[in-house]
């Protein structure tokens, strides 16, 4: 399982098939209520006022909670992983590659 690099300049569909790629889950990013465009960088949509504490690496290990409360610690930005065919949220208690598995 690779380590994936995050940081501002990342698009969000090169996160979303990084994280997809590496662990087979599915990440869904928010911008405010609604899904963030694919287009957009993870510093274009973070909160407003917020500054980003530069970058952090995930691995599958990385528990599904810690990595969402990471995203909005690190960018300001709400994520949530979800099942590989995207019907459903994962338990936050289980990794990021157990969450590819079900």
């Amino acid at each position: 399982m690779p380590d994936i690099n995050i940081n501002g300049r990342t698009k969000v569909k090169t996160l979303k098939n990084n994280i997809k790629r590496a662990y087979g889950c599915t990440l869904r990013v928010y911008s405010g209520s609604s899904f963030a465009s694919d287009e957009a960088t993870l510093a274009s949509i973070r909160i407003k006022g917020l500054k980003s504490k530069g970058e952090f690496t995930v691995n599958g290990n990385m528990l599904v909670g810690n990595f969402e409360n990471k995203m909005k610690a690190e960018f300001g930005i709400r994520v949530q992983i979800a099942s590989p065919d995207n019907s459903y949220l994962v338990s936050n208690g289980i990794t990021l590659s157990a969450a590819g598995r079900l």
